[in-house]
């Protein structure tokens, strides 16, 4: 097998953090990538869902807890903050 070298940019942020795990894990940036690589191909894509939706537990339980209030019909609905606001005040 015949090494290469992979450059890319990232924030020093990311990769100070990446490393900081990384070396709790015991492993390099290197073998983490390359882990990385190989489950792309193993997976013939991606090795992880890609979303948009937030990974914070408490941010996804508070979305989930939104959709459920938006959906219950015993829930006052308001047209306007400003009626909104009135009712608070009151």
């Amino acid at each position: 097998m015949v090494s290469t070298n992979i450059n890319f940019r990232t924030d020093e942020s990311t990769k100070s953090e990446a490393e900081e795990i990384f070396s709790q894990l015991g492993i390099s940036m290197s073998a983490a990538l390359n882990m990385f690589l190989r489950q792309v191909i193993i997976r013939g894509g991606i090795p992880f869902e890609p979303t948009t939706r937030p990974y914070n537990v408490e941010t996804i339980r508070a979305i989930e807890e939104g959709h459920q209030i938006a959906l219950d019909d015993s829930r006052r609905r308001f047209d306007s903050t400003d009626e909104l606001f009135e009712e608070l005040r009151s």
